[in-house]
């Protein structure tokens, strides 16, 4: 009887539990990549006088440069620039104060308050932005007034970037707290109790000590906010509704949805979808890189 090396057993073992893994990646992320970027080098056109039928012509990176060209795609990206200077900034630093707040002990009741900011994460994004739409709209929320008023349409229509961004700090600023509390909580208490007998102030043990060593929490937050940012369709989708400053292209995921269903220009569509992951992917190596500058 042959007896099978443990370092077989091991790889062997290994494999059949990441074979699932492998097996979703492929058909979820993999197979529609390739067959977004196979649709993205063709178009549908009519034959003839418009009595043949469409059929589909191969138009190499004629799709990408009619997205690159179109001016509403080329405004989309400058929202979502806009949006991501103001939305980051805001909600890691809210969410930072917050968790050094907690972990400093001078909060009472520090579970409860966990729970009360964590739980607009739990509302669905959809109920949310629903819940924001109620509020904004003239003539049925009723805090209105100290919203903006209701004069040109609400705050929806006359700060439409700053009430998107109100919609996504309230329902993300939770979440972060709960990662940048339980980062906070594995940064050594031999560290801090040095500091302290050093004669470091509260402060200066917040902002000197426990910063810098959550600073990869940190990062990774930022990265995953800015994507997250860059994908930005439920919020504005449904707050259109209550603003005539939203249009059907304000992002890029708009313009994408808009082109997809109500042109039926899928080659385009298709296109739009993978310069929105370049710069989702360029996006993340410049933060990866700014993030990881000054480390060892």
């Amino acid at each position: 009887m042959t007896t099978v090396p443990l370092a077989q057993r091991q790889r062997r073992a290994a494999g059949a539990f990441l074979a699932p893994f492998l097996v979703l990646f492929v058909l979820v992320i993999l197979a529609p990549l390739a067959y977004s970027i196979w649709l993205s080098l063709f178009s549908e056109r009519t034959s003839g006088l418009g009595f043949g039928g469409v059929e589909r012509v191969f138009v190499g990176l004629g799709n990408y440069a009619s997205a690159l060209g179109d001016p509403a795609f080329r405004s989309g990206f400058a929202t979502i620039a806009a949006y991501i200077a103001i939305y980051v900034p805001l909600l890691i630093s809210a969410s930072l104060v917050l968790a050094l707040i907690l972990d400093s002990g001078l909060a009472w009741g520090r579970q409860v308050a966990q729970l009360a900011l964590f739980l607009p994460h739990a509302v669905p994004g959809l109920i949310a932005a629903l819940i924001w739409l109620y509020l904004y709209t003239p003539g049925l929320s009723p805090v209105i007034g100290w919203l903006g008023g209701a004069e040109g349409g609400g705050p929806a229509t006359n700060h439409p970037l700053g009430s998107v961004v109100n919609v996504a700090i309230w329902q993300w600023l939770g979440y972060n707290i709960v990662i940048f509390y339980a980062a906070l909580k594995s940064v050594p208490s031999e560290v801090l109790d040095a500091a302290v007998v050093d004669g470091a102030k509260p402060w200066q043990v917040a902002l000197r000590i426990k910063v810098p060593l959550i600073r990869p929490a940190v990062v990774m937050a930022a990265l995953f906010t800015a994507i997250g940012g860059i994908q930005l369709f439920t919020e504005p989708k449904i707050l259109d509704q209550a603003s005539a400053s939203i249009t059907s292209t304000w992002t890029p995921n708009m313009f994408l949805q808009s082109v997809a269903f109500d042109r039926n220009d899928y080659g385009l569509a298709a296109a739009s979808s993978i310069l929105i992951a370049l710069v989702a992917g360029g996006l993340s190596f410049a933060l990866m890189r700014i993030g990881n500058r000054g480390q060892a």
